[in-house]
């Protein structure tokens, strides 16, 4: 791996919750890994200092830069806030990354190939060939690929690593899928913003990584975070499964053979464009639209 010159501005956000080990440890292999990226430092407010630390750590750095957060809020919002914050200072390509180094800065620059070789999303991913899991317990690595399958099958995604936390997006696909509306959380919130950027027809790529368990200070993910997911996950599958049975019900429906009638291409658009509009208008939370 080396590094090159990019296409465009890129921000790595790091949230932290009581990450005061794991901080200047992962800020020192990122900015040797990609030395021209800029990092935002997203903290909800922890307790032991972390959000201190990044002030100090920033002060010595132009790169570096510090959001600072009212308290624990979630991964997902804090994700949010950090996007919200990159596209409002013009980065071109925003970069999620944890802070406790399972996400390897060294593999920043495959995500950022990725990208610069025209992919909308580029996703770090343990399961495709490359990929691979360092120091997780048997228990935990079953659990994620059960996971991941699920999420494949329900929501018929063509992506083996669809939870995966360690991706990087351009700032066009974060404008086209409504940051707004997203609301959930942790394993579900990388699935989410997958599936969002599938259904807008955008390029989705996988690269593998190496996925290294912690080391320092302990795992945010608890059991309500997986609940969310699976509730989440089988709701939006119901939904997109319905609008499938829906969109090719109405599509039949409108075909009528005979001289002067449209297209069935004509008619498969049209009916495309209203299930569109109607998922849109009143999807909520669900982004199978």
């Amino acid at each position: 791996m080396t590094t090159q010159a990019r296409s465009g501005r890129v921000l790595v956000i790091i949230p932290t919750y009581n990450e005061l080990e794991n901080l200047p440890l992962i800020l020192r292999r990122l900015r040797a890994a990609e030395p021209d990226a800029h990092v935002l430092v997203a903290d909800d407010n922890s307790p032991d200092g972390t959000g201190r630390l990044a002030d100090e750590l920033a002060a010595g750095d132009p790169n570096v830069h510090v959001l600072h957060r009212e308290g624990k809020q979630g991964l997902g919002a804090a994700y949010i806030a950090g996007f919200h914050w990159g596209l409002e200072h013009g980065y071109d390509v925003i970069v999620e990354m944890d802070a406790d180094g399972s996400h390897p800065p060294e593999q920043l620059p495959d995500l950022l190939d990725r990208i610069d070789a025209g992919a909308d999303l580029a996703i770090g991913s343990r399961y495709v060939p490359g990929g691979s899991s360092v120091n997780w317990p048997k228990r935990r690595q079953l659990l994620s690929k059960g996971a991941n399958t699920y999420v494949a099958l329900a929501l018929n995604l063509h992506v083996k690593d669809s939870t995966a936390g360690f991706r990087a997006f351009r700032r066009t696909t974060l404008e086209k899928i409504d940051l707004d509306d997203v609301d959930s959380q942790g394993y579900c919130f990388q699935v989410d913003l997958t599936m969002r950027a599938i259904r807008r027809g955008l390029r989705v790529d996988e690269v593998p990584i190496t996925f290294v368990e912690r080391e320092h200070g302990t795992s945010k993910m608890d059991q309500a975070i997986v609940v969310e997911a699976l509730w989440r996950v089988t709701r939006w599958g119901v939904r997109y499964r319905t609008t499938q049975v829906s969109r090719q019900a109405r599509r039949a429906a409108e075909r009528t053979p005979g001289p002067g009638s449209p297209a069935d291409s004509e008619v498969d658009s049209r009916v495309d464009s209203q299930v569109d509009r109607e998922l849109e208008t009143g999807r909520g939370d669900d982004p199978a639209g």
